[in-house]
């Protein structure tokens, strides 16, 4: 398949069917009678021996509405639907050649929840081996005055180590016009340096951003920007050999990434119409630099309108893991279109 032919339309992901209604109503269940289970299901994993074990990351990212980012094209609440959501990133999850997740408290505990329903049916852990990130400051709501100021109100330092996860992922935007922004700064290299005592990994995400006339933010994607974003959030926290920045590519990203000798992981930004470009950049990105060293997305690789967030995420992890073409990537991404989706209709 070539990058022209790819069309939208050619498939449908059906959510209830990958992920069946009884199985995500007894996600609740759980809640209630045994709330427990979370904790248990988090420490009794096991745990790859190293973060990474080719030296790269294939992470989703599913944070988004804890911030009350709902939107996607044509639908405001598209990700504000769980089981639509949950039943996407649990179908990334499972693709093979995806290291793992990062997300918010909820989220996160929704996942262990399965994970332990699914095992008590007498199926395979989902997260044994996986890369779990807990995210942390998620207090920048959307459209609030004053989101500027990401607080920290998601997950700390002290519960990542206790539920067994692998590290925290934090994000600042600064705006040069606004000095409460400073304050998300401070914030985060308080944090990664509570990780790093914990003996934790931080995914840092710097932005800089600039206000939009009609209200919230848009990130500042120049190079010049960009170089010295990373430059500043490569010094932060009391150490740095635990961090792994995020950074979203852009022309030029071999110039980015010698900013520093930190591991970059690159971001999939704003959703987009198809997985097309979003496999070009990364493809890209990969080749930029010997420190581009894999992905953390979401949108993009979830909520690709009318194809199978497996497929698309196989293609991605053929990309990173394997060394594909974003041409080549295309074709792996037709090849898994629609395989397993009754992985958990057979453990019910």
């Amino acid at each position: 398949m070539s990058m022209a032919s790819y069309t939208l339309g050619t498939y449908c992901f059906r959510p209830e069917e990958f992920l069946p209604q009884k199985l995500f109503e007894a996600i609740t269940d759980v809640r209630v009678n045994d709330p427990e289970t979370i904790v248990r299901e988090a420490t009794g994993r096991g745990r790859r021996p190293r973060l990474t074990l080719d030296g790269k990351l294939v992470v989703v990212a599913t944070d988004h509405p804890g911030r009350r980012v709902t939107n996607l094209p044509g639908d405001p609440l598209g990700m504000g639907d769980r089981h639509s959501y949950l039943a996407r990133a649990l179908r990334v999850l499972t693709t093979p050649g995806c290291d793992g997740i990062m997300s918010t408290t909820d989220f996160m505990e929704d996942v262990l929840i399965v994970n332990a329903l699914v095992r008590q049916a007498g199926g395979p852990s989902l997260i044994d081996g996986k890369v779990l990130v807990g995210c942390m400051n998620r207090g920048g709501h959307a459209g609030v005055v004053g989101e500027i100021d990401d607080r920290f109100t998601c997950f700390t330092a002290r519960q990542i180590k206790l539920m067994n996860f692998d590290g925290g992922k934090l994000m600042y935007r600064l705006d040069p016009d606004d000095g409460r922004s400073i304050k998300s700064v401070s914030d985060c290299a308080q944090a990664m340096t509570e990780l790093c005592r914990e003996g934790l990994y931080s995914f840092l995400e710097p932005m800089s951003v600039q206000k939009k006339p009609d209200g919230g933010y848009e990130i500042v994607k120049t190079l010049e920007t960009l170089v010295r974003d990373v430059g500043a959030a490569a010094a932060m926290g009391e150490s740095a050999a635990r961090t792994y920045l995020k950074i979203p590519y852009v022309e030029g990203y071999d110039r980015v990434a010698r900013a520093t000798t930190l591991p970059i992981l690159m971001l999939g930004g704003p959703p987009r119409e198809n997985p097309v470009s979003t496999l070009n950049d990364f493809a890209a990105g990969m080749r930029a630099a010997a420190n581009v060293r894999g992905v953390m997305v979401g949108r993009n690789v979830t909520f690709v309108q009318m194809d199978d967030p497996r497929a698309v995420a196989a293609a991605v992890c053929g990309i990173v893991h394997d060394g594909l073409t974003a041409e080549q990537s295309l074709e792996r991404l037709a090849d898994e279109r629609g395989r397993e989706m009754d992985f958990f209709s057979s453990y019910r």
